[in-house]
């Protein structure tokens, strides 16, 4: 077996058009194998991110869930493995091993051409494991039906699942992948570069990188900053694409847990009093129940690290909560899961910098002339137009398009236009800024991760005021976004009102369907100087850092300490010792004790584990489900007079003590649709008694 590359994560993995679906996907088979998407087959041509997908997926599924064992395989070692145990008459052995898999991840599958035995194991596998709902997730050059001398039954399986493919990414995507991995390389080049880089035609990933290998290999020899330009020529004259990375594999992990009658060892009993005590504070206490039920004690430093560390999510939680509630959390449903598991941190950090940023005002306009002082000193048909824009109910003229020769003035009729608008409606929404900030505020927000936020703020402004229009011809997914903005503005009835140096039949590369959009209202061509005198001072432009901490409250403010949670006799930093584990090395966990009614099933009302599938815990929002994952949904319980408990009830959150269910059930997270409830003990099951 190989080793996975540490480099190879989710989280250093760049979602964009071409590869959304996939990435979905993929998440989503790392956090509930075989639920659904079994198998998964994903194809695209080399270099696209096939095995960074692959193993993401190996790193995810065993980090989050070390119990269980995952594989990542290339084909040939696949191949090797089964000519060695044909050899040595150990096929059977082979298979039996691949059955006890939880998540089997085999690569470049386009080399079984050719190969019957080798299709007629992973045909076997591929049943086997399906068939107890383990996953399966394939990646290939190529779709299954251009595999040639693919076995029939072989293209059935693989169509019994999901299909789907990775393409080039666009511009947009390839300037935040050469930002993400000049991050991970530590490495600095000058503005405009990467997206010089960026633009070059490379055919996939690997290409790109090795490009800019070679801008900064150039930069270290040399000692100094390269040029736009100059990196520009440097790969236009030679662009080599970097060797394709090793594939590697990962053992599986396995926890042992055993059921006898003994009595608890003292490590484990103060576990599971540590992670009851979170429970009683709303937390989830899995992880420590899962390091009490390991059959092996870890050693003493390790169980001191678990535990502060476990305590510093909480707090960390706890903070996470605080902020979001700062903000205005956009997002209630979906964040109460994530803040009652340390588990689910990561997540609930992504969501909190969602929230921010959906909630992130634009920034004010300067203090300048309202649209009739500009009117008073010339009859300029655009001055005009746009206080028919601004102030007409419902609005005239909209989208009203501006084409003057000096951006200078276009600017200065889009910012009095805000002023007439706020002027009249002091809570009003404005948004202004150029083409080209808003593309790259859009590749910012798609490195951070936070792009349907991003998208979800620019969505709730009542006046878009977008000047430099004539830039939106030098990008690719801008103009995407923009499409998208202006339908959503045009259908909330919010007003648009566009300014740049030519007129929409004059701009060149941008889609028809947006040209036409900008023609669709009132276009006005105005000679410079026709607006009005041309100001002198400063400008404030777009996105002033000081105004906008000023304005959102999201700046360097100081939150309130919480009070500290009281940890009682746990408070310490050094909780085990040895003498805890002495005598207990084969002591497993007591699971057969007599249980009171309560410990069964206490009231539920934690919100099920849902599969993390999508780019952040950010609700799906119009035209654009497949990059927002579905919110998590509380399972309301009932006690007898069917009054739901939890937060709609008033009461705090239970959580079952795992330990304390049957090992059927400890294990088992179903989505809510395929749930039936099977009750323990039939006489719990009545709300009263029947004579």
């Amino acid at each position: 077996m190989t080793e996975l590359d540490p480099r190879l994560t989710f989280e250093n993995f760049v979602v964009g058009p071409a590869n959304r679906l996939a990435s979905a996907a993929a998440r989503r088979a790392a956090d509930a194998p075989g639920a659904s998407y079994n198998p998964l087959f994903i194809y695209s041509a080399p270099g696209l991110g096939k095995s960074h997908i692959l193993m993401a997926i190996a790193h995810k599924a065993t980090r989050d869930h070390p119990e269980r064992q995952v594989l990542y395989q290339t084909l040939e070692v696949f191949l090797s493995e089964l000519t060695e145990a044909l050899a040595e008459g150990q096929r059977e052995s082979m298979r039996k091993r691949y059955q006890k898999l939880h998540l089997l991840l085999l690569d470049d599958v386009q080399f079984l051409t050719g190969q019957p035995g080798a299709q007629e194991m992973v045909l076997g596998t591929l049943d086997s494991l399906t068939a107890s709902r383990r996953q399966i997730v394939l990646a290939s050059d190529r779709p299954p039906v251009e595999i040639d001398g693919l076995d029939a039954r072989l293209l059935s399986r693989f169509s019994a699942g999901l299909i789907v493919d990775m393409g080039v990414p666009e511009y947009e995507t390839r300037v935040a992948i050469v930002q993400r991995y000049l991050e991970q390389r530590g490495a600095a080049i000058q503005d405009g570069v990467a997206r010089a880089v960026a633009r070059i035609p490379f055919k996939n990933v690997r290409e790109l990188q090795g490009g800019l290998n070679q801008i900064l290999a150039i930069q270290d020899l040399e000692d100094r900053s390269l040029t736009p330009d100059e990196a520009r020529a440097v790969l236009e004259r030679d662009v080599r694409p970097l060797a394709a990375a090793a594939a590697g594999g990962l053992p599986g992990l396995l926890g042992g847990m055993g059921e006898t009658q003994v009595e608890e060892a003292p490590w484990r009993r103060r576990l599971r009093e540590i992670a009851r005590m979170a429970e009683s504070w709303g937390f989830i206490g899995t992880r420590l129940e899962r390091y009490a039920d390991t059959e092996e004690p870890p050693e003493p430093e390790e169980l001191n690290r678990v535990v502060q560390a476990f305590k510093r999510d909480i707090q960390r939680l706890r903070d996470v909560r605080a902020e979001l509630d700062r903000v205005g959390n956009p997002w209630p449903e979906a964040a109460t899961a994530l803040l009652q598991d340390p588990e689910r941190l990561e997540e609930a950090e992504s969501l909190l910098a969602s929230a921010k940023e959906r909630q992130r005002p634009f920034p004010r306009i300067a203090d300048g002339p309202l649209l009739g002082s500009l009117a008073s000193e010339t009859t300029s048909l655009a001055v005009r137009a746009a206080e028919r824009l601004v102030l007409s109910e419902p609005p005239e003229y909209n989208p009203l398009y501006l084409a003057c020769s000096d951006e200078e003035e276009g600017v200065q009729v889009l910012e009095a236009a805000g002023r007439t608008y706020l002027d009249a409606r002091a809570e009003g929404r404005v948004g202004l800024t150029s083409a080209t900030e808003f593309a790259e505020d859009f590749i910012r927000a798609l490195a951070e991760g936070v792009a349907g936020a991003w998208r979800e703020r620019w969505w709730t402004v009542e006046l878009l005021l977008l000047y430099g229009v004539q830039e939106l011809s030098e990008t690719e997914r801008a103009q995407e976004e923009l499409f998208h903005l202006f339908e959503a503005l045009k259908r909330r009835g919010a007003r648009i009102f566009l300014a740049s140096d030519r007129l929409p039949s004059a701009i060149e590369g941008i889609e028809d369907r947006l040209r036409s959009r900008f023609e669709g209202g009132l276009v006005v061509e105005v000679e410079r100087g026709s607006v009005g005198a041309r100001r002198q001072e400063a400008r404030r432009r777009h996105r002033p850092e000081d105004a906008e901490a000023e304005d959102s409250g999201l700046g360097p403010v100081s939150l309130p300490p919480l009070k500290p949670l009281d940890w009682g006799e746990f408070q310490d930093d050094e909780l085990f010792s040895q003498d805890d584990l002495v005598g207990d090395a084969r002591a497993p966990v007591a699971t057969s004790r007599s249980l009171s009614s309560s410990e069964v099933l206490p009231p539920l009302d934690i919100a099920p584990r849902r599969s993390r599938d999508v780019e952040k815990s950010i609700p799906p929002m119009a035209g654009d489900k497949e990059e927002a994952p579905a919110a998590a949904v509380a399972v309301p319980s009932s006690r007898g007079n069917g009054t739901p408990s939890g937060p709609a009830g008033g009461e705090a959150p239970a959580r079952p003590r795992r330990s304390a269910l049957p090992a059927a059930v400890r294990d088992w997270y179903p989505s809510p649709e395929q749930v039936v409830w099977d009750w323990p003990v039939i006489e719990e099951r009545l709300a009263e008694d029947i004579d």
